[in-house]
């Protein structure tokens, strides 16, 4: 029976792990067993030894690399889940979550209708504008880019039951989206996040919002349809990938007559 406990010395657990992996795992930790176990699997999905929508290991086969008892590693994979960085599959398995999966893929868009729209095709994007810029100083600041560091900026409207609803300005760090057009944003059918992952290698796995109430300016009044002076619900997110590193910062300005911002709290 697998102990729960790591081998403190000897060979490496297995040939996946890096030697800054196992250097980690031989320093003295004083973090629960399955959070150890939880951040070697985030270092296998950081350097895509499973890619997004690939099946990982079995438990069984995960405890026995990782020489601990399978209900550790369950725990491991609970979190995961639970951080829809994997997905469990009822007689499948488990696979690397996807921005491309149904229940993830707008798990950052907190706005719902007041009276839902299942109709095919009730969603549209719309991309205005898709160019390459020196980072403004507080972009670079938030995604902690050097001064000068070139940025893609992108400016969109999503559009719900024929109605604008949300003005989005992102900025993406230029050298992570080499090839980034606004051909290329409108020709994907999936989600955004799902090009960001399949084409560019970069997922979006956690992110942090501040929301306040503002007034519509003239020029925003127009592309949302609204009044200026309208109340819109302004939403700032900040997106990192692994390693806690910021890859997007998006400001929002949301239409809210018809729509409400809904979030889980726990």
């Amino acid at each position: 029976m697998p102990s729960d406990t790591l081998p403190l010395s000897g060979a490496p657990l297995h040939a996946g792990v890096t030697g800054a992996a196992t250097a980690a795992m031989l320093a003295p930790s004083f973090s629960p067993l399955y959070q150890q176990i939880k951040t070697l699997i985030l270092r296998s999905l950081q350097g895509g030894e499973w890619r997004p929508g690939e099946a990982i290991p079995s438990e069984i086969d995960l405890a026995a690399r990782f020489k601990v008892s399978q209900g550790t590693v369950r725990k491991a994979v609970d979190e995961l889940a639970a951080e829809n960085l994997l997905v469990r599959r009822q007689g499948k398995g488990t696979f690397v979550a996807t921005h491309a999966e149904e229940q993830v893929q707008y798990r950052f868009l907190r706005l719902a209708p007041d009276v839902p729209d299942n109709t095919p095709g009730a969603a549209r994007r719309e991309f205005l504008d898709c160019r390459r810029l020196v980072a403004p100083p507080d972009v670079a600041a938030s995604l902690q880019l050097p001064v000068g560091e070139q940025v893609v900026e992108v400016r969109r409207v999503l559009h719900f039951s024929g109605q604008p609803v949300v003005l989005d300005d992102i900025w993406l760090p230029a050298h992570l989206f080499k090839g980034l057009t606004a051909e290329r944003l409108s020709e994907y059918r999936g989600p955004m996040y799902g090009l960001f992952e399949t084409e560019f290698g970069v997922r979006m796995i956690r992110a942090e919002e501040q929301l306040r109430a503002v007034s519509a300016q003239p020029s925003v009044a127009h592309l949302l349809q609204v009044e200026p002076g309208t109340p819109l619900l302004s939403v700032e997110r900040l997106a990192f990938t692994y390693g806690d590193q910021p890859v997007e910062l998006r400001r929002g300005l949301y239409r809210t007559d018809r729509h409400y911002y809904r979030n889980e709290l726990s």
